[in-house]
């Protein structure tokens, strides 16, 4: 059972990095769908305006709130969201609340931070809020992915990101619904493992083919990190849960060594490929959010 501190510390943190994973998800659906597809580029650019109004609330109160360890982990902002930001929104033209990245950037961790009842509160009112939205971008996502397998609908996105894009989604949801019930989300080592060691490993399949023919250095890299993961998805079920907690550990201290290289070298236009800044961005966050699980992991033994 959560206490207050740590159901608020815990729903902030949790919302803090997700809420932005989901606004950049409905931006990349914004950003991919065809002019034909009015309708679904206006319900994308809604829903993602509805979570940015959730992120700059989660923003508003975590000031104070989340834990240095969690804030010193780059995986709310990283020193490349701003610019990525404001590189892809110029490049595509759609909007993006700079505003949000701006004020992330100020926060600071306060271990005299004061949990109040009313604070309690006003956090069980943003999850809930969170939850239902959250439910309607799954419900859009997965219509997307089953009008594009039938060939009724374009997007210059992988049916396999709607795929992956979704099931980080629902892996949100589960979380949050844990939280509500003010426990933490009863998922096994070996499942959590293999979550995330998957979605490294789409990443790196994602960048494979996203970056240009020519790129064939950042390609080969980006092949055998993806093949790295998905055996080490594969292997927990066969070896000793810690081992795979530190080879996890080393592959993932590899991958964003790689996607800071490659976020890097998109801003500033040394790397061919059709890959956003906001994307190499986006990726790199999720690993640094996956390396802090995998510390907290590691204690464990």
């Amino acid at each position: 059972m959560l206490s207050r501190q740590e159901y608020i510390q815990a729903s902030i943190e949790i919302n803090l990095f997700f809420q932005r994973i989901m606004k950049e998800h409905l931006f990349l659906i914004e950003t991919n769908l065809q002019p034909v597809e009015i309708a679904n580029i206006k319900k994308a650019r809604m829903l993602k305006h509805c979570f940015e109004k959730l992120l700059a609330e989660t923003v508003y109160y975590a000031d104070g709130v989340i834990s240095d360890n969690a804030l010193q982990s780059n995986e709310f902002v990283t020193p490349y969201t701003l610019k990525a930001e404001e590189v892809t929104s110029i490049l595509t033209g759609a909007k993006i609340n700079t505003d949000i990245t701006k004020n992330e950037y100020e926060l600071i961790s306060d271990s005299n931070c004061y949990f109040s009842e009313w604070f309690e509160n006003a956090i069980d009112d943003l999850n809930r809020r969170s939850y239902n939205l959250l439910e309607e971008v799954i419900s859009f996502k997965k219509k997307l992915l089953s009008m594009s397998l039938e060939c009724k609908i374009f997007l210059t996105l992988y049916q396999e990101m709607l795929e992956h894009v979704t099931r980080e989604a629902e892996y949100y949801q589960d979380i949050l619904n844990s939280i509500q019930k003010r426990n933490i989300a009863e998922k096994s080592l070996c499942d959590e493992l293999s979550f995330w060691n998957n979605i490294m490993s789409e990443h790196a399949q994602f960048i494979d083919g996203m970056l240009d023919p020519t790129e064939k250095g950042l390609k080969h890299t980006a092949a055998e990190t993806a093949k790295a993961f998905e055996e080490l998805a594969e292997e927990c079920i066969r070896v000793a849960e810690e081992q795979i907690v530190q080879s996890s550990i080393m592959s993932t201290e590899g991958i964003i060594e790689y996607k800071t290289a490659a976020t890097q070298g998109i801003l500033q236009c040394k790397i061919k490929s059709i890959i956003p800044p906001i994307l190499a961005d986006h990726v790199l966050r999720e690993a640094n959010h996956y390396l802090r699980l995998l510390m907290m992991m590691e204690k464990q033994y």
